[in-house]
């Protein structure tokens, strides 16, 4: 029952690793985001269906039901999905599924094993409980834009969607926290997950910083606040990643860069040193890396285990070898609209898989008869005469 990506993103993961789910949407309408385009999806003929691209980066291996909450035959369809249910995720704003006897206090009597995982904006406690939260508003209130960006540019919004991302990735955490839990207590429970408590938890050492060492981080472009060099930098033909994040790093690439007396330099030799020196060591790292092509530089720390790396563009990404050899984008079978490519899942174990990767994004509605009539009993007749009503 949630929408977007949050949740959305949490359910989807939890398909990956092996969950049924089940995902509850609004007759007529479904998800906002099968809407958010351009771009849309095309099909074989390259006509575009009307479903956003968007909509399908987060609903894979998942079974659609269109259920209209706000009737009474809707949230007793929903109450009866819940007795059969091990979790339900929503991302309502709070208090409004009590207005439909859907909260935990009520599923919980029908079913107490039953794990409720809420995703709001700011929580159910708190002055702002009642506020709604998007990623771009969390990604401000957060911290997160005050240390994206150039030192003397504006506050910038990270390029994906991260609080949004994070908080779903701690929904999966929390969900699977509460299982294990279960299986000693036999019972469920509420889970409130915000947005902004996922995004604080997620400024990690640019916390730090402020709570522990008293500065409060500022914007360094791509550069690190503990590490340096930890950057982007330009060559002699394009951008590349130089990441050293130790002194012997250093030093091999000082060798490598044919100056190997930059690492015998006091205000160079370590790590400490070249952060204090920040500007001092970013000149001297820099004037070297303009004498070669990015790719010959690459080449060469690499070989000497120096981490570096191209900047690449979306689709660099999905034409690299690396992410084709780990099948981190598959092409799946929509039996609607014909093959469609999305992100793989990154978990890979040793003696189980999941097969919920190779199922596509629902269509909105295409399992609500098949998933009622197995779950809850409903024939024919009552799922016409529901539909007939409006209810699915």
């Amino acid at each position: 029952m949630s929408r977007v990506l949050a949740g959305p993103f949490a359910a989807q993961v939890l398909a990956d690793l092996g969950a049924e789910v089940i995902k509850i949407e609004q007759p007529g309408k479904g998800d906002v985001t099968r809407r958010w385009g351009p771009p849309f999806h095309s099909d074989d003929a390259g006509r575009e269906t009307g479903t956003a691209a968007y909509y399908y980066c987060a609903n894979r291996g998942k079974k659609s039901v269109t259920v209209n909450l706000a009737v009474s035959a809707g949230q007793e369809i929903i109450r009866k999905l819940a007795v059969a249910s091990d979790v339900l995720l929503e991302n309502f704003r709070t208090d409004k599924l009590a207005e439909y006897g859907l909260d935990y206090s009520t599923l919980q009597q029908h079913n107490p094993q039953l794990v409720y995982c809420s995703i709001t904006g700011f929580g159910h406690t708190g002055p702002y409980r009642e506020r709604p939260g998007y990623d771009l508003l969390i990604q401000a209130m957060a911290g997160v834009m005050s240390v994206t960006g150039s030192a003397d540019g504006p506050p910038l919004r990270a390029g994906i969607s991260i609080a949004d991302l994070s908080a779903g990735l701690f929904a999966v955490i929390a969900i699977q926290g509460a299982l294990l839990e279960r299986e000693r207590s036999g019972l469920g429970q509420h889970i409130d997950l915000s947005l902004f408590d996922a995004q604080t938890a997620m400024l990690a050492n640019q916390a730090a910083h402020y709570l522990v060492g008293g500065e409060v981080p500022g914007r360094l472009g791509s550069q690190h606040p503990n590490i340096v060099p930890y950057q982007a930098f330009a060559t002699s033909e394009g951008y590349i990643i130089l990441a050293i994040a130790s002194d012997e790093q250093f030093a091999r690439f000082a060798a490598v860069a044919g100056a190997a007396e930059l690492a015998r330099d006091e205000r160079f030799a370590t790590n400490a040193a070249r952060v204090r020196n920040r500007a001092a060591t970013v000149s001297a790292v820099g004037d070297l890396l303009k004498q070669r092509p990015g790719a010959e530089w690459i080449e060469l720390l690499s070989a000497a285990s120096i981490p570096a790396g191209p900047i690449n563009n979306i689709a660099e990404v999905f034409d690299n070898p690396q992410v084709k050899a780990r099948d981190m984008c598959l092409e799946l079978s929509d039996p609607v609209t014909g093959p469609v490519q999305l992100p793989g899942s990154p978990l890979h174990y040793s003696r189980s898989d999941s097969s919920a990767a190779t199922t596509p994004p629902p269509a909105m509605g295409a399992d609500t008869d098949s998933v009622l009539s197995d779950l809850l009993g409903l024939d024919k007749e009552r799922l016409t005469a529901l539909r007939d009503k409006g209810v699915i």
